[in-house]
């Protein structure tokens, strides 16, 4: 089969990511000696300046990872919580029902650094000083310009210059946009990190207590007080149209930790898969493979239309019960066990049948009744709603891919393996340029993760101080024959858990590569409701690389779907690395052409 570039094989360390500086710092951290952590933590760093439009230092990042010593999977949890002072009568007040998508008011806490640091603390070797020094260099000697971050400041620069000049300051040098291409520099952040590193080497001590220090520098120190001081004190316009003060204080920062949690876990065909939580929507994966189980998907083969419709009809159902469950533990009984379970996935494997649904239809998990959000956009219930692109405000929600197949950004990814056995799978987002503005002195923006939190209370994601939102960032990994094999993601929103899905599958039952795996056709349904401002669905619509044979689309429209086809290399930006076979593995993804792997 041919393939847009090779699978890595070696046995020494694999490095993939959505952009090629940072695969590289990565595999220069490993070359140099340190470990998986050591490297994952400074690509990440390198990840959040050379693509600030899908991440940023104010973002999140839930973390998997393997332990060669423990022999388990551990999931580092960089999603931060929503303010004390954020409820939904809180936003009631102002005449909201619906979590704007972009200023303070969908403001979390930045997550992203205590996580990469929780992470550096616990697994790897190297210190504050060796895992920055990559970011800090390219944020104050500069980095080429993606073009996708030159279009995306000329989509908001007049609402820059007009409502958030502290963003024009720091993104629109010279009050131009910059070409994609050019030097482009961040020497607030810049200052910001060496700020870190020095009152992390101040503090002395042990490798984990200037690692402590430095997050103590970040969550209750200077940066939390520039967050707090700057959010309390200044109203932003956002997607409302209205301009509000931010509800994110000092103390939330100060109050909030990261954590280290067990994987959620499924086995199918000899493989155990880990996800995080539901306060991801990482179960969703574990819930389609669990429908999924009870076909014969090698005998129907990738990419048929037999494939496709039973791949999509089963994520229609296992969508909908995230709508209707998911939300943080901590706040809301989430029947995991009975959605995980095969009597139940039998039952809800009944609904699916050759015509493909148009429905919203979350399960009863034990005999509860579900209880789905007042979607805005259908007063009539999900099931009724039209299937057109909406007018999203610039900088509102996840910039993800259209329906129309139209690539607007998204988030990160990022895989490393070293040869001692460790392995890991991260995606950052949040935190994005176009979405909250620049805290002066810092030279980053905010998370408006909280946009995918409801107004409307007595949901399992409804809006609540202290709570994480159910995000979308899902990395992955799996263990073959209780072995540790593949660690895998993709950026994406909505599709995160479709792409890497279709990828897995691909590998298990068509029998690829990863780099094979990667390059196969992709498609992906919009028909559950969207996680983000304006939360927009579209019952019915799938969308697929026109790679596919123009005989599969045809089948599919026959049976309902309203299937359209996009640009040959479009969806999905899937990356990996593995080990098997006494090798170390990698792919990359060749669709927006910035994604590498790197290896030896």
């Amino acid at each position: 089969m041919f393939t847009t570039r090779p699978e890595l094989v070696g046995d020494f360390g694999m490095v993939a990511s959505t952009h090629w500086l940072a695969s590289a710092t990565g595999m220069s951290v490993l070359e140099r000696g340190g470990n998986a952590a050591d490297a994952a933590v400074a690509a990440g760093f390198v990840l959040q300046v050379v693509e600030p439009h899908l991440n940023g230092p104010g973002g999140d990042v839930p973390i998997l990872l393997f332990d060669p010593e423990d022999e388990q999977v551990h999931v580092v949890c960089g999603q931060g919580t929503a303010p004390a002072a954020a409820t939904g009568e809180a936003l009631a007040a102002l005449g909201l029902d619906i979590v704007p998508g972009t200023g303070f008011l969908p403001n979390v806490v930045p997550g992203s650094f205590g996580a990469w640091l929780l992470l550096l603390e616990r697994w790897g070797t190297w210190s504050v000083r060796d895992v920055l020094e990559p970011a800090i260099h390219y944020a104050d000697k500069g980095h080429p310009l993606l073009g996708r971050v030159s279009s995306a400041l000329e989509t908001v620069a007049d609402m820059f210059r007009t409502h958030w000049p502290t963003s024009a300051a720091t993104w629109l040098p010279g009050g131009r946009i910059p070409e994609a291409g050019s030097h482009f520099t961040n020497p607030v952040l810049a200052a910001t990190y060496r700020r870190i590193v020095d009152e992390s080497e101040a503090a002395g001590g042990t490798r984990e207590q200037r690692i402590r220090a430095a997050r103590d520098a970040w969550y209750k120190g200077f940066v939390a007080d520039a967050i707090g001081t700057y959010c309390g004190g200044t109203e932003v316009m956002d997607t409302s149209g209205t301009p509000h003060r931010g509800l994110l204080t000092a103390d939330d920062l100060a109050a909030w930790e990261p954590a280290v949690e067990e994987p959620v876990t499924f086995d199918y065909h000899g493989h155990t898969v880990c996800k995080t939580g539901p306060w991801g929507q990482g179960p969703v994966f574990l819930q389609q493979l669990a429908l999924l189980e009870g076909y014969d998907l090698a005998a129907m083969g990738p990419g048929s239309a037999d494939w496709v419709h039973t791949v999509i009809e089963a994520g229609k159902l296992a969508f909908a019960d995230r709508e209707a469950w998911y939300g943080d533990p901590r706040f809301t009984d989430v029947p995991l066990g009975d959605l995980l379970s095969r009597p139940y996935a039998d039952e809800r494997r009944q609904l699916i049948t050759d015509t493909a649904s148009l429905e919203l239809r979350p399960g009863a998990p034990g005999g509860r009744a579900p209880r789905l959000p007042h979607y805005p956009d259908y007063p009539d219930g999900p099931a009724t709603a039209g299937a057109g692109e909406p007018t999203v405000a610039a900088g509102a929600g996840e910039p993800t891919v259209a329906a129309s197949g139209e690539v607007r950004g998204d988030t990160c990814h990022l895989d490393v393996a070293d040869s001692g056995g460790m392995m890991i799978s991260a995606t950052p987002s949040g935190g994005w340029l176009q979405s909250s503005p620049t805290v002066p002195g810092l030279g980053f923006c905010l998370s408006t993760r909280g946009q995918m939190f409801w107004v409307e209370q007595g949901l399992p994601n409804s809006l609540r101080p202290g709570a994480r939102p159910r995000t979308t960032l899902t990395p992955s990994f799996a263990l073959r024959d209780g072995k540790p094999w593949l660690a895998f993601g993709t950026p994406g929103g909505d599709f995160q858990d479709q792409w890497t899905l279709h990828f897995f599958l691909n590998v298990v039952h068509g029998g690829m590569n990863l780099q094979e795996a990667v390059d196969f056709p992709e498609f992906h349904t919009t028909h559950m409701p969207n996680s983000f401002y304006p939360r927009d669905t579209h019952p019915g619509r799938i969308l697929l690389e026109d790679r596919h044979d123009p005989a599969v689309v045809a089948e599919l429209r026959r049976r309902g779907h309203l299937a359209d086809t996009g640009d040959s290399w479009s969806l999905g930006h899937v990356s990996a690395v593995a080990r098997e076979d006494g090798w170390l593995k990698a792919a990359a993804n060749p669709r927006g052409m910035q994604g590498y792997a790197v290896g030896r």
